[in-house]
């Protein structure tokens, strides 16, 4: 379609593996319900930790629990650390404030007001991060936070004044990815961060959460698909039946040795 093999650009590794920072996030026996069973697992500053798992898995519905989006159990949940700072979260709110950030696999549903503009979306998230502390909100502040993230994420739109809904999905995608970004974390969770993203688009995301990691954050990217996984992680992760049963070093990583440790 696009005129040129992609296969080599998406989903070959360009860099060398990151080697991990600072330990910023420790979950130990997170528990919740029979979806997710005692898992556990770090994750360090300046990396990128890739999590592959089938449906059901408990993939996603950790990563929830950590950002605050789901419940872990009250009894027998087990722990989560933040910089050695045991938390739990019963909101996201208090999780964003922290500095953890969930982007969801399903942006249309729970990733952004279709019927507000882009510089709108952009700052609800500056509000749900309690980072907009005026009751009156500026216009002209709202309009140069649009065009910033808008320039700097390649957003392609008439402008910022676009509603969300009328953009195609690479950049509702690049919005979403934007309104999180905003509220300054210090931990992104990705779930599924190139689903219904046309081929243009997944080349510029993938270079956004490489460049991501190497600014210090740590990041987490869950996929269904081996080759995303592969190309872009340091760490990988493979959950089956609700916790982390695997981890392999990208060199040592194979297709068949993840697919196995996933079923198996």
């Amino acid at each position: 379609m696009v005129g040129r093999s992609l296969s080599d650009e998406l989903y070959n590794r360009h860099g060398a593996v990151r080697k991990p920072g600072r330990k910023v996030l420790s979950v130990k026996n997170l528990s919740m319900a029979n979806i997710v069973r005692n898992n556990s697992f770090t994750l360090y500053a300046g990396q990128i930790a890739g999590i592959f798992g089938l449906i059901g898995s408990g993939r996603t519905e950790t990563a929830k629990v950590i950002a605050g989006v789901y419940k872990r159990c009250f009894f027998h949940g087990g722990e989560i650390l933040l910089n050695d700072r045991p938390v739990r979260y019963r909101a996201p709110r208090p999780a964003v404030m922290d500095g953890i950030v969930f982007v969801t696999e399903d942006r249309k549903i729970e990733g952004f007001f279709e019927t507000m503009s882009i510089a709108e979306n952009l700052h609800a998230g500056l509000l749900a991060a309690g980072l907009e502390r005026g009751v009156v909100v500026s216009m002209s502040d709202m309009r140069a936070l649009g065009q910033h993230w808008t320039k700097a994420l390649n957003i392609r739109a008439i402008n910022t004044n676009a509603r969300v809904i009328e953009l195609s999905g690479g950049n509702q995608q690049k919005v979403v990815i934007a309104k999180s970004l905003v509220q300054k974390p210090k931990v992104i969770i990705f779930d599924e961060p190139t689903r219904g993203v046309d081929v243009g688009a997944i080349a510029e995301i993938h270079r956004f959460i490489n460049r991501l990691a190497d600014e210090g954050l740590a990041v987490v990217v869950i996929s269904s698909y081996l080759p995303e996984v592969m190309n872009l992680s340091d760490r990988i992760l493979v959950s089956q039946r609700g916790r982390i049963v695997e981890e392999f070093r990208p060199g040592d990583a194979t297709e068949e040795r993840i697919m196995h440790a996933a079923v198996y």
